[in-house]
């Protein structure tokens, strides 16, 4: 079940059950908020890669991931870089996650490279309870 925080104005947030179902219940949450905002242009990028953090939480951690959009007119600290979406992935879990080279036949270890080449600035911190994955999307002029 989904616990929707808030989805008023230009934020948007989850809290998700540590379940398998999670990666596709945030999903259909990113990809219902982002098109109500009129952002299909960054579907796909945002799902793919949410899909990507929820998996990793859920492969390491053991308790609720939030998952929260926040739409800015600019990037964050940056006046020069238009309009943005932050998205952040958060769980119970304190250790930063490590972005590391897949071999061909490795099944997993992807995630956090496809993190890091499509979004303009990605990161982690800490929280009072885990740690939070994010990473910043450019958006169309507005």
């Amino acid at each position: 079940m989904i616990g929707v925080i808030d989805t008023d104005g230009e934020c948007a947030e989850w809290a998700f059950p540590a379940e398998p179902g999670a990666v596709r219940t945030a999903r259909h949450a990113v990809r219902g908020k982002l098109r109500a905002w009129g952002l299909d242009s960054v579907g796909d990028v945002t799902v793919l890669l949410v899909s990507e953090l929820v998996t990793n939480s859920l492969r390491y951690a053991s308790g609720p991931i939030g998952v929260r959009l926040e739409r800015r007119d600019r990037a964050a600290g940056d006046t020069a870089s238009g309009p943005a979406l932050i998205v952040e992935v958060s769980d119970p879990l304190p250790d930063p996650p490590r972005e590391r080279v897949a071999k061909p036949e490795d099944e997993s270890g992807r995630g956090l490279h496809l993190v890091a080449v499509s979004a303009r600035r990605w990161g982690t911190r800490h929280g009072k309870s885990g740690k939070t994955v994010w990473f910043e999307l450019a958006l169309p002029g507005e």
